[in-house]
Protein backbone atom coordinates (compact mmCIF):
# COMPACT_ATOMS: atom_id res chain seq x y z
CA UNK A 1 0.00 0.00 0.00
CA UNK A 2 1.08 3.45 -0.49
CA UNK A 3 2.04 5.88 2.59
CA UNK A 4 -1.18 8.12 2.05
CA UNK A 5 -3.18 4.58 1.85
CA UNK A 6 -1.40 3.36 5.06
CA UNK A 7 -1.96 7.12 6.56
CA UNK A 8 -5.63 6.98 6.08
CA UNK A 9 -5.73 3.37 7.49
CA UNK A 10 -4.45 4.87 10.61
CA UNK A 11 -7.02 7.94 10.87
CA UNK A 12 -9.89 4.90 10.36
CA UNK A 13 -8.46 2.69 13.31
CA UNK A 14 -7.84 6.15 15.97
CA UNK A 15 -11.30 8.24 14.67
CA UNK A 16 -13.02 6.73 12.80
CA UNK A 17 -13.53 3.73 14.90
CA UNK A 18 -12.35 1.07 11.91
CA UNK A 19 -11.57 -2.33 13.11
CA UNK A 20 -9.72 -5.11 12.06
CA UNK A 21 -11.67 -8.82 12.36
CA UNK A 22 -10.57 -12.33 13.21
CA UNK A 23 -9.71 -12.58 9.35
CA UNK A 24 -9.64 -9.55 7.65
CA UNK A 25 -7.49 -6.88 8.48
CA UNK A 26 -8.32 -3.00 8.82
CA UNK A 27 -5.69 -2.28 5.15
CA UNK A 28 -7.81 -5.22 2.94
CA UNK A 29 -11.47 -3.74 4.03
CA UNK A 30 -9.94 -0.46 3.32
CA UNK A 31 -8.26 -1.40 -0.18
CA UNK A 32 -11.75 -3.15 -1.25
CA UNK A 33 -13.67 -0.19 -0.47
CA UNK A 34 -11.04 2.20 -2.47
CA UNK A 35 -11.56 -0.13 -5.33
CA UNK A 36 -14.96 -0.44 -5.62
CA UNK A 37 -15.39 3.79 -5.27
CA UNK A 38 -12.70 4.42 -7.92
CA UNK A 39 -13.63 1.67 -10.29
CA UNK A 40 -17.12 1.60 -9.69
CA UNK A 41 -17.28 -2.55 -10.19
CA UNK A 42 -19.44 -4.99 -8.58
CA UNK A 43 -19.35 -7.08 -5.60
CA UNK A 44 -18.63 -10.57 -7.73
CA UNK A 45 -15.42 -8.33 -9.15
CA UNK A 46 -14.08 -7.91 -5.66
CA UNK A 47 -15.21 -11.40 -4.80
CA UNK A 48 -12.62 -12.55 -7.46
CA UNK A 49 -10.00 -10.41 -6.74
CA UNK A 50 -9.98 -10.75 -3.01
CA UNK A 51 -11.39 -14.41 -2.39
CA UNK A 52 -14.00 -13.30 0.01
CA UNK A 53 -17.56 -13.92 -0.27
CA UNK A 54 -20.31 -11.32 -1.39
CA UNK A 55 -21.74 -10.98 2.11
CA UNK A 56 -18.09 -10.34 3.25
CA UNK A 57 -17.54 -7.81 0.90
CA UNK A 58 -20.70 -5.80 1.84
CA UNK A 59 -20.37 -6.05 5.21
CA UNK A 60 -16.23 -4.20 4.95
CA UNK A 61 -17.66 -1.46 2.19
CA UNK A 62 -20.82 -0.31 4.30
CA UNK A 63 -18.25 -0.45 7.95
CA UNK A 64 -15.68 1.59 5.89
CA UNK A 65 -18.04 3.95 4.57
CA UNK A 66 -19.41 4.64 8.17
CA UNK A 67 -15.72 4.91 9.34
CA UNK A 68 -15.12 7.57 6.45
CA UNK A 69 -18.13 9.53 7.13
CA UNK A 70 -16.70 9.64 11.11
CA UNK A 71 -13.89 11.89 9.59
CA UNK A 72 -16.38 14.46 8.67
CA UNK A 73 -16.09 17.03 11.40
CA UNK A 74 -11.78 16.76 10.51
CA UNK A 75 -12.37 17.25 6.94
CA UNK A 76 -15.46 19.29 6.24
CA UNK A 77 -14.68 22.17 7.86
CA UNK A 78 -17.12 25.06 6.86
CA UNK A 79 -15.24 28.12 6.56
CA UNK A 80 -15.29 31.04 9.70
CA UNK A 81 -14.44 33.55 7.62
CA UNK A 82 -11.68 34.78 9.60
CA UNK A 83 -9.01 34.55 6.77
CA UNK A 84 -8.92 35.99 3.59
CA UNK A 85 -8.61 33.27 0.96
CA UNK A 86 -4.84 33.18 -0.25
CA UNK A 87 -6.58 32.86 -4.14
CA UNK A 88 -8.52 36.33 -3.58
CA UNK A 89 -5.27 38.00 -1.66
CA UNK A 90 -3.12 37.37 -4.35
CA UNK A 91 -4.90 38.50 -6.83
CA UNK A 92 -5.35 41.92 -8.30
CA UNK A 93 -8.56 41.06 -10.18
CA UNK A 94 -10.35 39.88 -6.77
CA UNK A 95 -8.95 42.03 -3.89
CA UNK A 96 -10.19 43.91 -2.54
CA UNK A 97 -13.53 43.14 -3.58
CA UNK A 98 -13.93 40.00 -3.35
CA UNK A 99 -12.08 39.54 0.01
CA UNK A 100 -15.19 38.47 1.93
CA UNK A 101 -16.13 35.84 -0.59
CA UNK A 102 -15.21 32.41 1.71
CA UNK A 103 -16.17 29.64 -1.43
CA UNK A 104 -18.80 28.79 -4.14
CA UNK A 105 -22.11 26.69 -4.41
CA UNK A 106 -23.68 24.92 -6.77
CA UNK A 107 -25.54 21.55 -7.31
CA UNK A 108 -24.31 18.23 -9.26
CA UNK A 109 -26.70 15.30 -10.53
CA UNK A 110 -26.35 11.88 -9.12
CA UNK A 111 -27.53 8.86 -10.75
CA UNK A 112 -29.27 6.49 -8.05
CA UNK A 113 -31.24 3.83 -7.75
CA UNK A 114 -34.88 3.64 -6.22
CA UNK A 115 -37.98 1.92 -6.27
CA UNK A 116 -39.83 1.94 -9.73
CA UNK A 117 -43.13 3.58 -7.99
CA UNK A 118 -40.32 6.56 -6.75
CA UNK A 119 -39.04 6.79 -10.26
CA UNK A 120 -40.63 9.76 -11.20
CA UNK A 121 -39.67 12.39 -8.96
CA UNK A 122 -36.00 11.65 -9.05
CA UNK A 123 -36.25 11.69 -12.71
CA UNK A 124 -35.18 15.25 -13.02
CA UNK A 125 -33.62 16.43 -16.67
CA UNK A 126 -31.41 14.11 -17.37
CA UNK A 127 -33.84 11.21 -18.23
CA UNK A 128 -32.97 8.91 -15.70
CA UNK A 129 -33.30 8.84 -11.51
CA UNK A 130 -30.98 11.12 -9.86
CA UNK A 131 -29.98 12.89 -6.42
CA UNK A 132 -29.50 16.59 -6.94
CA UNK A 133 -26.24 16.79 -4.39
CA UNK A 134 -25.65 20.86 -3.36
CA UNK A 135 -22.14 21.62 -1.95
CA UNK A 136 -20.34 24.41 -0.91
CA UNK A 137 -16.58 24.79 -1.78
CA UNK A 138 -13.74 26.79 -1.11
CA UNK A 139 -11.32 28.26 -3.63
CA UNK A 140 -8.41 25.53 -3.12
CA UNK A 141 -11.03 22.90 -4.23
CA UNK A 142 -11.96 21.45 -0.81
CA UNK A 143 -15.53 20.51 -0.26
CA UNK A 144 -16.95 22.31 3.00
CA UNK A 145 -20.39 21.17 3.13
CA UNK A 146 -22.46 18.39 1.36
CA UNK A 147 -26.48 18.14 1.30
CA UNK A 148 -27.53 14.64 -1.06
CA UNK A 149 -30.31 12.77 -0.80
CA UNK A 150 -32.76 15.17 -2.89
CA UNK A 151 -34.53 14.49 -5.80
CA UNK A 152 -33.61 14.98 -8.94
CA UNK A 153 -36.47 16.86 -9.71
CA UNK A 154 -35.52 19.29 -6.62
CA UNK A 155 -35.13 22.99 -7.62
CA UNK A 156 -31.41 23.98 -6.78
CA UNK A 157 -32.95 26.93 -4.47
CA UNK A 158 -35.28 24.76 -2.91
CA UNK A 159 -32.58 22.42 -1.72
CA UNK A 160 -30.16 26.05 -0.99
CA UNK A 161 -32.95 27.16 1.62
CA UNK A 162 -33.74 24.01 2.94
CA UNK A 163 -29.88 23.63 3.60
CA UNK A 164 -29.75 27.02 5.52
CA UNK A 165 -32.26 25.90 7.94
CA UNK A 166 -31.69 22.38 8.76
CA UNK A 167 -30.24 20.90 11.84
CA UNK A 168 -26.88 20.31 10.16
CA UNK A 169 -27.24 23.70 8.00
CA UNK A 170 -24.97 25.38 5.64
CA UNK A 171 -23.34 28.28 7.65
CA UNK A 172 -22.54 31.97 6.14
CA UNK A 173 -20.54 33.93 8.28
CA UNK A 174 -21.36 37.16 9.57
CA UNK A 175 -20.35 39.74 6.68
CA UNK A 176 -19.36 37.44 4.19
CA UNK A 177 -20.61 35.60 1.32
CA UNK A 178 -20.31 33.12 -1.40
CA UNK A 179 -20.92 33.14 -5.28
CA UNK A 180 -23.63 30.67 -6.85
CA UNK A 181 -25.32 30.37 -10.29
CA UNK A 182 -28.05 32.64 -11.85
CA UNK A 183 -30.17 29.36 -10.64
CA UNK A 184 -29.99 30.05 -7.09
CA UNK A 185 -32.13 32.62 -5.47
CA UNK A 186 -30.22 36.08 -4.18
CA UNK A 187 -30.09 36.91 -0.67
CA UNK A 188 -27.64 38.33 1.68
CA UNK A 189 -24.59 36.19 2.00
CA UNK A 190 -25.67 34.39 -1.79
CA UNK A 191 -24.15 36.54 -4.51
CA UNK A 192 -25.26 35.67 -7.71
CA UNK A 193 -24.70 37.03 -11.81
CA UNK A 194 -26.50 39.64 -12.74
CA UNK A 195 -29.02 37.82 -15.02
CA UNK A 196 -29.82 38.93 -18.82
CA UNK A 197 -26.16 40.13 -18.96
CA UNK A 198 -23.01 38.46 -20.48
CA UNK A 199 -21.64 35.94 -18.57
CA UNK A 200 -19.12 33.47 -19.88
CA UNK A 201 -15.81 34.18 -19.76
CA UNK A 202 -15.72 33.22 -23.23
CA UNK A 203 -18.21 36.02 -23.98
CA UNK A 204 -15.38 38.86 -23.37
CA UNK A 205 -11.85 39.72 -25.25
CA UNK A 206 -9.40 42.37 -26.07
CA UNK A 207 -12.19 43.17 -28.67
CA UNK A 208 -15.30 42.70 -26.64
CA UNK A 209 -14.58 43.91 -23.31
CA UNK A 210 -17.03 44.76 -20.55
CA UNK A 211 -18.77 47.65 -21.29
CA UNK A 212 -21.03 47.81 -17.87
CA UNK A 213 -20.17 47.74 -14.46
CA UNK A 214 -22.82 44.57 -14.87
CA UNK A 215 -21.12 43.10 -17.59
CA UNK A 216 -17.68 43.78 -15.89
CA UNK A 217 -18.79 41.99 -12.57
CA UNK A 218 -20.08 38.98 -14.59
CA UNK A 219 -16.54 38.70 -16.38
CA UNK A 220 -14.95 38.18 -12.21
CA UNK A 221 -17.73 36.12 -11.20
CA UNK A 222 -16.99 33.11 -13.31
CA UNK A 223 -13.35 32.85 -12.42
CA UNK A 224 -14.37 31.87 -9.21
CA UNK A 225 -17.68 30.46 -9.41
CA UNK A 226 -16.28 27.84 -11.62
CA UNK A 227 -14.06 26.52 -8.44
CA UNK A 228 -17.01 24.65 -7.53
CA UNK A 229 -17.20 22.92 -11.18
CA UNK A 230 -13.57 22.22 -11.41
CA UNK A 231 -13.83 20.03 -7.95
CA UNK A 232 -16.55 18.17 -9.00
CA UNK A 233 -14.82 17.13 -11.72
CA UNK A 234 -11.78 16.09 -10.11
CA UNK A 235 -14.00 14.48 -7.76
CA UNK A 236 -16.07 12.47 -10.37
CA UNK A 237 -12.77 11.37 -12.30
CA UNK A 238 -10.76 10.50 -8.97
CA UNK A 239 -14.38 8.16 -7.86
CA UNK A 240 -16.36 7.24 -11.03
CA UNK A 241 -19.22 5.19 -9.05
CA UNK A 242 -20.81 8.93 -8.76
CA UNK A 243 -19.74 9.55 -12.32
CA UNK A 244 -20.89 6.59 -14.08
CA UNK A 245 -23.85 6.83 -16.67
CA UNK A 246 -24.92 3.19 -15.95
CA UNK A 247 -27.35 2.58 -13.06
CA UNK A 248 -26.10 2.66 -9.51
CA UNK A 249 -25.80 -0.43 -7.76
CA UNK A 250 -27.01 0.94 -4.66
CA UNK A 251 -29.84 2.55 -3.09
CA UNK A 252 -30.46 6.47 -2.36
CA UNK A 253 -29.34 5.70 1.35
CA UNK A 254 -25.81 3.98 0.31
CA UNK A 255 -25.56 6.29 -2.38
CA UNK A 256 -25.59 8.83 -0.20
CA UNK A 257 -23.08 7.83 2.13
CA UNK A 258 -20.98 7.48 -0.83
CA UNK A 259 -21.02 10.77 -2.04
CA UNK A 260 -20.11 12.27 1.15
CA UNK A 261 -17.55 9.66 2.05
CA UNK A 262 -16.03 10.81 -1.20
CA UNK A 263 -16.00 14.04 -0.66
CA UNK A 264 -13.95 13.44 2.69
CA UNK A 265 -11.11 11.20 0.55
CA UNK A 266 -11.04 14.05 -1.82
CA UNK A 267 -10.40 16.49 0.69
CA UNK A 268 -8.11 14.44 2.05
CA UNK A 269 -6.16 13.90 -1.11
CA UNK A 270 -5.83 17.64 -2.14
CA UNK A 271 -2.27 18.73 -1.03
CA UNK A 272 -1.18 14.88 -0.41
CA UNK A 273 -0.64 14.69 -4.14
CA UNK A 274 -0.32 17.81 -6.11
CA UNK A 275 1.14 15.89 -9.05
CA UNK A 276 -2.60 14.09 -9.63
CA UNK A 277 -4.07 17.35 -8.69
CA UNK A 278 -2.82 19.21 -11.73
CA UNK A 279 -3.31 16.66 -13.99
CA UNK A 280 -6.96 15.74 -13.11
CA UNK A 281 -7.37 19.77 -13.13
CA UNK A 282 -6.24 19.53 -16.49
CA UNK A 283 -8.48 17.43 -18.11
CA UNK A 284 -11.14 19.24 -15.98
CA UNK A 285 -10.48 22.58 -17.18
CA UNK A 286 -9.92 21.39 -20.67
CA UNK A 287 -13.80 19.99 -20.42
CA UNK A 288 -15.23 22.83 -18.72
CA UNK A 289 -13.73 25.55 -21.40
CA UNK A 290 -15.21 23.69 -24.15
CA UNK A 291 -18.66 23.72 -22.87
CA UNK A 292 -20.77 26.11 -24.32
CA UNK A 293 -22.66 28.56 -22.05
CA UNK A 294 -23.97 31.62 -23.58
CA UNK A 295 -25.44 33.60 -20.65
CA UNK A 296 -27.02 32.79 -17.61
CA UNK A 297 -31.06 34.33 -18.13
CA UNK A 298 -33.13 31.39 -17.03
CA UNK A 299 -36.22 31.58 -14.98
CA UNK A 300 -36.00 34.26 -11.95
CA UNK A 301 -36.21 32.55 -8.67
CA UNK A 302 -38.25 34.05 -5.97
CA UNK A 303 -36.77 34.61 -2.73
CA UNK A 304 -39.88 35.32 -0.11
CA UNK A 305 -37.79 37.15 2.28
CA UNK A 306 -37.47 40.61 0.28
CA UNK A 307 -35.16 42.47 2.73
CA UNK A 308 -32.53 39.63 2.69
CA UNK A 309 -32.69 39.13 -1.54
CA UNK A 310 -32.31 43.47 -0.77
CA UNK A 311 -29.25 43.50 0.81
CA UNK A 312 -27.72 40.85 -1.69
CA UNK A 313 -28.51 43.15 -4.28
CA UNK A 314 -27.03 46.22 -2.92
CA UNK A 315 -23.74 44.03 -2.40
CA UNK A 316 -24.20 42.76 -5.49
CA UNK A 317 -24.06 46.33 -6.94
CA UNK A 318 -21.29 48.25 -4.29
CA UNK A 319 -18.67 45.20 -5.77
CA UNK A 320 -19.79 45.76 -9.45
CA UNK A 321 -19.67 49.32 -8.86
CA UNK A 322 -15.71 49.23 -6.61
CA UNK A 323 -14.61 47.13 -9.31
CA UNK A 324 -15.59 49.30 -12.43
CA UNK A 325 -13.90 52.78 -10.75
CA UNK A 326 -10.77 50.89 -10.43
CA UNK A 327 -10.97 49.37 -14.04
CA UNK A 328 -11.67 52.87 -15.37
CA UNK A 329 -8.84 54.55 -13.46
Amino acid sequence: MRPKTLNLCAQLESEGGLRSTQRVSVEEQVAKTLYILTHNVRNHHIQFWFQRSGETISRHFHRVLLSIIELEERYLKQPDGRRIPIEILGSNRFNPFFKDCVGAIDCTHVRVKVPLFEAPKYRGRKGFPTQNVLVACSFDLRFTYVLPRWEGTASDSRILKDALHRTNSLKIPRGKFYLLGAGFMMRNGLIIPYRSTCYHLKEFSARNPPRTPQELFNNRHPSFRNVVERAFGVLKKRFPIIASGTESNYGIKTQSRIIIACCILHNYLVGIDPVEDKELLAEVDAEIYCESVAQYDGALTNDNDEEHARLGENLRNSIAAAIWTYYQS
